[in-house]
């Protein structure tokens, strides 16, 4: 047992979790919760985990939870490291058209993101872990938050002080992806995923009848051309290499055909893969909605309801993940994404933090086309349940390594 744990055979291991780990995804995918308060999860992720040589500490503001393993050789040395392993369980609020025996017994609620995946593996590795406590060199937190899908999760724990209970110097986590290879991983160093702000508008003009405009101070053609306006910026001012991204997808305004509304509310979002061209967007969506706004004889407010930070992975954290997956899945078992994707992450909070990485693991079946199966976030998505084996082995690896070699 004090075989250093780099040379464990966690692909074995993950195996052996794996009949554990898919009961317990099939009870999480089946009452499925969500935003902050997910206690019924809570309670089925705690109960498989009883027993374990685990320190349990609980969110304050959510019903999150860490759980600390203190290695056996922890105390064998003042260089003793610590790492963090992050595995997300609410759910999202649609209905599920997958047709599973396991399928949602609650009405508009969803695992359509493989949180209930995420984290039923990190427990099938707790589990692995624990039981080779006396062979590890420092302390492991398993983070357990709820929140990922737009309650900032992450950020309330962190705000609960739980990252300083064992304060961890890096910190991985996995997301499944049924549009990947069977066992592949995919990622990438530096941004992986965008930055999330909601943006908000209301045009105020004067309304009146729409057989006379000149009579009113119409707010509809001028939110059309504050509409245009931000993609003109976004081509003529923002670098192509540091994208942006600004979407209205809501356009509110008017009661009748023949009324002119004296107000237009625009709602959409703001994507960004830096903090320089984040805070670049956010004051171009205020100076030209108010100025296009005012040029009409209108006026305007502008609110940005912060999301995510830019979810940014340490180049050495992803090349230990990247030397793992092709351990774990031979030559093939990495997947480097050419370019980040303008979706968020709350796990971001957590690598403003600490330096570290996070990497998707494909789950199609081996003998489906990955390319055309239903995508997270659609009520028929689905997964192969046995690829979490990879999962449970990589989140064991990456601890393994880290603990014994750090960032070398």
């Amino acid at each position: 047992m004090n075989a250093p744990l780099t040379r464990t055979d966690w692909s074995a291991a993950g195996a052996a979790e794996l009949a554990d780990t898919i009961a317990l995804r099939r009870a999480i995918h089946a009452e499925p919760e969500i935003g902050n308060d997910c206690p019924k999860t809570t309670a089925k992720l705690k109960a498989a985990l009883a027993g374990l040589p685990l320190e349990i500490h609980d969110s304050r503001s959510t019903t999150g939870f860490v759980a600390i393993l203190r290695g056996g050789r922890s105390g064998q040395g003042s260089n003793m490291r610590t790492v963090l392993l992050r595995g997300d369980m609410d759910a999202l609020p649609m209905s599920e058209e997958t047709g599973l025996d396991f399928a949602s017994t609650i009405p508009g609620a969803m695992h359509a993101c493989g949180h209930d995946a995420h984290s039923a593996m990190l427990v099938g590795a707790a589990k692995a872990l624990c039981a080779r406590k006396d062979a590890i060199p420092g302390t492991i937190v398993f983070m357990f938050q709820p929140g990922e899908e737009g309650h900032h999760g992450a950020r309330c724990m962190i705000e609960d002080g739980l990252l300083d209970i064992a304060r961890p110097e890096a910190a991985f986590a996995l997301h499944i992806s049924p549009n990947a290879p069977a066992g592949v991983f995919v990622g990438k160093e530096g941004p992986l995923l965008a930055s999330t702000d909601t943006v908000l508008a209301t045009i105020n003009g004067k309304g009146g009848h729409a057989a006379m405009p000149h009579d009113a101070i119409d707010p509809i053609p001028v939110a059309c051309e504050i509409v245009g306006a931000f993609q003109s910026f976004i081509a003529r001012r923002i670098p192509v290499a540091d994208p942006a991204v600004l979407t209205i997808t809501q356009i509110h305004a008017g009661s009748s055909h023949n009324i002119i509304p004296d107000q237009v509310k625009l709602m959409g979002t703001l994507r960004t893969l830096s903090e320089s061209t984040r805070a670049t967007m956010r004051a171009a969506f205020h100076r030209i909605t108010t100025d296009i706004a005012s040029a009409h004889g209108c006026t305007a407010e502008t609110d940005i309801d912060e999301g995510y930070p830019v979810t940014f992975c340490d180049p050495r954290a992803t090349e230990m993940m990247r030397g793992i997956a092709g351990e774990l899945s031979g030559e093939h078992g990495w997947s480097q994404m050419p370019a980040p994707m303008m979706g968020g992450e709350d796990f971001s909070y957590v690598l403003r933090e600490v330096p570290g990485a996070m990497a998707f693991i494909g789950v199609a079946a081996p003998e489906s086309d990955h390319r055309t199966n239903p995508p997270l976030h659609n009520t028929r998505m689905t997964i192969d349940e046995r690829l979490m084996a990879k999962g449970i082995a990589m989140h064991c690896s990456l601890a393994a390594r880290f603990l014994e070699r750090g960032f070398d």
